[in-house]
This record gives structure tokens, sequence and C-alpha cells, in this order.
């Protein structure tokens, strides 16, 4: 009977890790009003998703209706059974470099083949709850390799961007610089105004007109010049021949024992850079709206969209940060707003397909640079700079591999000597505290000189304490910040203890400061007490200013603040 309950508690379970955050917003109630507001951010998002998708599509080696293609049915089914409420799928900028790879090894048909062979790898690494072990990548890791696809990036724009004539265009990098240099000459005066001025436009509207899509509106400029003024830039039309106005026949990709092994390697790196990315941009959806998503649940959805994608010639879907930003910010309830996101993508291949023959390529690649350009974190890089030559290691590596080697050795070594670092310094603090263990132990309670239990610590309902022990680094940032996430929602105060952490990495100084910033917007006071001078010159290097978060020696020293602060505001009204 005991084996049957513990069956039928662990089958609930599963079941509830899996469940859409769709089937969540439903059973929460859901009517007109919040339709509405799901409508506005969803048209808003496909207005930005619009020129991305074919922009990253045509940066990719694919065809601009294969990023639409991707957008509408990867974005509609990250939406319907994704574990992140407001997760925008589609195609990203950081798989540009490797489809571009694929795509010349391969062909489209292998893109389309590493594509499905991804989605079912994706699929089965989150019912096997793998999505636990992509929180393991450390903070300077996920900075330096977007950093370094960024530059690979604009430089495979820098052709489109002058309007250079080039032969053939290598895809490393050190080989295409070169080439680009030889053909400056050949510089395209009409391409060049096209490109500054649809990144002027974007730029300008931004900062004049925040609420309205800059990208849009100057991609339509510059379409509308082009046209007017028969300037000689290639155009989508020109090249592609247009998109076509609906949907292809969904179709199985070609299977056979000779191409499956061909393109297993470009499937893996899919499958790893997926999994990073949209779990990345989920947590960014956390850190606006104050939700938690389900990270096992979105790789599950991750994967069926690029199965799904696959099956009507698209190719490789994630989470798309910037996509998801906007949603947040466009006051989204929740999936519906990336279904519907979806719908009017398709809507708007319907019906304005053969005016996207009148975009010029030099247009899209203004936005791939502004993309580019925003990718870069430079507040994240000065910060892991000044943190010491351990994240600037780790950073400097895996940036430098992605633009010189591969992206997947870029992570796995960044991967590594974040660990190793981890290490070493774990064994300089063991070196200065030898009688504090990594682990805990269990022990008399004679052993230790101990205080008497205060039962006022957990008495006040407006105030929790919360105590760290051991290690706050990259492996236990996801857990802890999940647990302080939950308790900061329901108090007025959170005092976080760090008398028993050892160290702290980047990777948890980065978590401490999210915490604190989304404390302020929610009224929510944080103390750090106990914390060690090396902690608190982290903390500080990362943002942790008295402006977001007080200091205290003890927890009674940051309780009796409280009391002060609380007497003095009850004095003044």
């Amino acid at each position: 009977m005991n084996d049957q309950s513990t069956r039928q508690r662990d089958a609930a379970s599963f079941a509830e890790l899996f469940t859409p955050k769709l089937v969540t917003v439903l059973r929460e109630g859901y009517g007109l009003t919040h339709l509405r507001a799901d409508a506005v951010a969803g048209l808003t998002v496909a207005i930005v998703a619009l020129p991305l998708s074919m922009a990253i599509a045509i940066a990719s080696g694919a065809t601009p209706a294969q990023g639409l293609y991707t957008a509408i049915v990867g974005g509609f089914l990250v939406s319907l059974l994704g574990g992140s409420r407001f997760q925008i799928g589609g195609p990203a900028g950081a798989f540009i470099v490797l489809v571009a790879v694929t795509v010349a090894q391969h062909g489209i048909d292998g893109l389309i083949l590493a594509t499905f062979l991804s989605g079912l790898m994706m699929a089965a690494a989150g019912f096997l709850r793998m999505g636990t072990f992509i929180k393991f990548i450390s903070f300077p890791v996920t900075v330096g390799f977007t950093a370094g696809i960024a530059v690979i990036i604009f430089a495979s724009q820098v052709k489109e961007l002058f309007g250079l004539t080039l032969e053939e265009e290598p895809g490393a990098l050190l080989e295409k610089i070169p080439l680009l240099w030889e053909a400056r000459l050949s510089l395209s005066p009409a391409a060049l105004s096209v490109s500054a001025a649809t990144v002027c436009i974007t730029l300008g509207l931004r900062r004049l007109q925040p609420r309205w899509t800059g990208m849009l509106i100057a991609v339509g400029f510059a379409a509308a010049a082009t046209t007017l003024l028969t300037l000689p830039v290639q155009t989508i039309g020109s090249k592609f021949g247009g998109i076509p106005s609906s949907l292809p026949v969904p179709s199985l990709p070609t299977l056979s024992m000779a191409s499956i092994p061909a393109v297993l390697p470009a499937a893996i790196s899919f499958t790893l850079l997926g999994a990073i990315e949209s779990l990345l941009s989920a947590v960014v959806a956390d850190g606006m709206s104050g939700r938690r998503h389900r990270s096992n649940c979105e790789l599950v959805a991750q994967g069926v969209a690029n199965i799904g994608s696959s099956l009507f010639g698209g190719f490789c879907v994630t989470g798309t940060i910037a996509r998801t930003a906007t949603n947040v910010r466009a006051s989204a309830h929740g999936p519906v707003a990336g279904m519907l996101h979806a719908v009017f993508l398709l809507l708007f291949m319907l019906v304005a397909a053969p005016l996207a023959s009148y975009i010029p390529l030099a247009a899209l690649a203004g936005v791939l640079a502004i993309v580019a350009w925003n990718m870069i974190e430079k507040p994240a890089i000065a910060v892991l700079v000044r943190s010491g030559w351990g994240e600037a290691t780790v950073l400097g590596a895996t940036f430098f591999l992605t633009i010189f080697r591969d992206l997947t050795e870029a992570i796995v070594v960044g991967f590594a000597l974040g660990s190793v670092l981890f290490i070493h310094r774990m064994s300089q603090t063991t070196e200065v505290a030898t009688d504090s263990a990594f682990v805990g132990r269990d022990e008399a309670d004679t052993a230790q000189p101990r205080g008497k239990y205060r039962e006022e610590h957990g008495a006040n309902p407006d105030v929790v304490i919360y105590r760290i022990t051991g290690a706050l680094f990259f492996g236990a940032t996801a857990s802890i910040g999940s647990v302080l996430d939950r308790i900061q929602d329901t108090h007025k105060a959170l005092i976080v203890d760090f008398s028993s952490v050892p160290f702290l990495d980047s990777t948890g100084a980065n978590m401490i400061e999210s915490l604190a910033k989304k404390a302020q917007k929610q009224g929510v006071a944080i103390w750090l007490t106990g914390a060690t001078p090396d902690i608190r010159n982290v903390l500080e290097i990362h943002g942790l200013t008295r402006q977001l978060i007080d200091f205290a020696a003890t927890v009674d020293d940051a309780l009796e603040q409280l009391r002060e602060r609380a007497t003095s505001k009850h004095e003044v009204h």
C-alpha cells in the first residue's frame, strides 16, 4: 500500500513538472481582458520578429522563408507546451554560426535533418530531467560565448553592410578578414547608405519613441527608398525570388544510415546551444516578471518545437532573449501571447509576402549589426574583468575559442576552466579556515560552541531570515535563487546570513544582484549579514551598493536596525 502511494506521488510529481504553463494560466482563470493583453503583446513581438527571422535565416545560409517557418511553427509550439510563461521561440542570432557551417557542409537537407535529430535529443534531455545540469554553466561562460557569437555575426554582415563583391566568403574569421579587406574597393555607396540609414533610424526611434518598433519601420523605409530611387542594391526578391505566401506541406526529413551519422555532430551542437540559450532566456523572463520557469518542461517544448520546425522545412528553434523581453515589457499575461505572435506572423506572410521581395539585404544586415551589438553584455564584461584573474580568464578563453575555434569547444573548455577555478578557490578557502568543511558533517551538540535558540528570529511575519551554508558558486545558485525568490514574495524584509559562506563566485554574486534589484522593485528590504571582506568586495564589484542592499555584522544587528527604521517611520507619521 505504501509502495503504491509512493508511486502515485511520483507520478503526480512527474505530471506536474511537465504540465505546460498554458494549462497553469488557464487554471488561474482566463478572460477577455487577459486575451486583449496577450493579443497586443503578441502583435508587438510579431512586428519585431518579422524582420529578425528573415535576417537571421539569410545570415545563416538559409532562405528568408525558412526563417518565417521557424518562427511560426517553432514559436507556436514553444508557447503551447513550454515551461516558461513568457518565452518566445524562433530563430536566434546565436545559431547563425552553427547553422551556416551545417549548410556549407551538408546543405539545406542536412540542416533540416540535424534540426529534427536535435529536437529528439532535447526532448529526451528534458524527460530525463537534464535541464538542471545546464544551470552548472557559470556566468563568465555565458557572457563569453554570447560576445563571441556577436563578433562573428557582425563579421558575417560586413559584406552586405558595405555592398562588397566577393566570389566566395569563408566562414572562419581569420580567413574572412583578409578577403574583406581585399574587396574594399568594391564598396557600394548605395548599400552603405541603406544599411547606415537602417541603423540610424532604428537607434533614433529607440531613443525618441521607444514604444515604436524601430526595426520594422527602418526596414520598411529602406525598402521604399530602394524601390522609389531604384537603388542598385540586392533585395530578397533579386536573390531569393521572394517568399511564399503559405506554409509548406509537412514532411519528414530524409533519413538514411549515411546521413544521420554525418549530421549528428551538428545536431549535438544545436542541442547544447539550444538548451543553454532557451533556459537563459527563460531566466531573463523570470527576472523581469517575478515568475519561475520549469527547465525540464521547457526543454521538452523546445525539442517538440525543433521537430515541428523541421517538418515544415524550418531550422533550429530556441528561446530568444530580445523577443521574450519585448513580450514581458508589452504586458503579456501568459503563453497565449507567444502563440498569437506566431499567428500574426503567419497572417503577415499570407497577406504581405509580395512586399518582402522589396526588402534590401543591406537593411537586414543593419538590423543584425544592432542585434550583434546588443548581444555583447558590456557592463557584465566590465564587472567580470574587475572581479579578478579567474573570471577574466574564463571569459577570455570562452570568447576567443568561440571566435577562432568552435562554439561547442568554447563552452566545454569554459565549463572546465570554471570548475578548476572553483576547486582552486575552495582549496585556498580551506587553507585559511581549516575548521570549515565544504560539506557539513553530523556532530554532537557539544562539539562546537553555540548560542541559545532565538525564538523571535522566526516570530516576525514580515521578516524572514535565510542562512546559506557552504560555497555559493555557479552550481548552487539556481536552487538557492529559487528559494530566495519565493521567500521575498511574501515578506517585507529578507535577511540573508552569509556567516557560513566561505566563498562566492561571479555567478553567485550575479544571482544576489538580480535578487536585490527585484526586491527593490517590490519594496522588499534585503540585508546581508556576516559577509567577509572578500565576499563584500565581490558583491560590490557586481553592483551591490547600499542603494540596493544593506550590510550588517550579525542577524541581531540587522533586526535591531530594522526595528529602528520602523520606529522612526512610525514617529514621522
